[in-house]
């Protein structure tokens, strides 16, 4: 669906609204601005999960990141650097750390990954590993957005030389990841579901809602009939390739509160 064809959050059927089980975000610029959660975005995540909905965060950041939120947030798990890791919240409050490869794997692809952030950051004009590197365990990234700003050549430039070196590669609204094997958002996400509510996000993808902001939620919005942009999404207008089908009218946390709203309206 192109971007000219979202439709507006007031368009979304209630009856589709009303059948959810699930609600499925992005982090960075959908649920935080300007780097933090709002007030309003948190009440949101309390509000869904009070109402009975399975709510998951997954997102490109590191999983060392990730942990004083899914510490801290109400969502049951937080499937973090595209799908390979997710930290689950116990009843206890302890963390489970679960991993999609197993530990041979991640230690063959550590120097291999390392070696090529390596290459990208002596090779392409202001190329900067992200601050957040160091919480890391199964990709690297490079910020383009962040703490830096990259123009939009030099992003190519850096996707195209991870793909040749032979690793996945994705544009966040921040950085760019790569990472080596087959996850990404949207098997993470069939990955968590499987392993936390034994249940098969395929075949009830109807079921769940997906809210993001950015290329490297395509997958996702693809996949998901009730997927929805939050309006900063405008901002990847050029080189995204499948919309949303719904954009709220707000930005980063006040257009995830939008939508949860919107959600929990279709419950009342």
């Amino acid at each position: 669906m192109s971007l000219g064809g979202m439709k507006p959050l007031h368009a979304w059927p209630l009856a589709d609204r009303q059948s959810l089980v699930g609600v499925l975000t992005d982090i960075d610029d959908t649920l935080t601005t300007e780097g933090a959660i709002t007030a309003d975005a948190l009440q949101a995540l309390s509000a869904l999960r009070e109402a009975g909905l399975q709510v998951m965060a997954v997102t490109g950041r590191p999983v060392g990141w990730s942990e004083p939120f899914a510490r801290a947030w109400p969502v049951q798990a937080i499937v973090a650097e595209n799908g390979a890791v997710a930290l689950v919240r116990e009843a206890d409050g302890r963390l489970r750390k679960l991993y999609r490869q197993d530990a041979a794997t991640r230690d063959r692809n550590l120097q291999r990954l390392q070696d090529v952030a390596h290459q990208i950051v002596q090779a392409v004009p202001g190329a900067q590993r992200a601050q957040d590197s160091a919480g890391r365990e199964t990709d690297i990234a490079i910020d383009h957005s962040e703490f830096t700003q990259l123009p939009q050549a030099r992003i190519e430039q850096v996707v195209t030389m991870m793909r040749a070196r032979g690793l996945h590669a994705t544009v966040s609204s921040i950085h760019i990841n790569g990472w080596i094997g087959d996850h990404d958002k949207l098997s993470g996400a069939r990955w968590i579901v499987r392993e936390l509510l034994g249940r098969d996000l395929d075949a009830e993808c109807a079921r769940w809602a997906y809210v993001g902001d950015s290329t490297n939620d395509e997958r996702m919005f693809a996949h998901f009939p009730n997927a929805v942009g939050v309006a900063n999404i405008q901002r990847f207008a050029s080189v995204l390739r499948h919309a949303p089908r719904y954009v709220a009218a707000g930005e980063r946390g006040a257009g995830f509160a939008q939508v949860a709203r919107a959600v929990l309206d279709a419950r009342a």
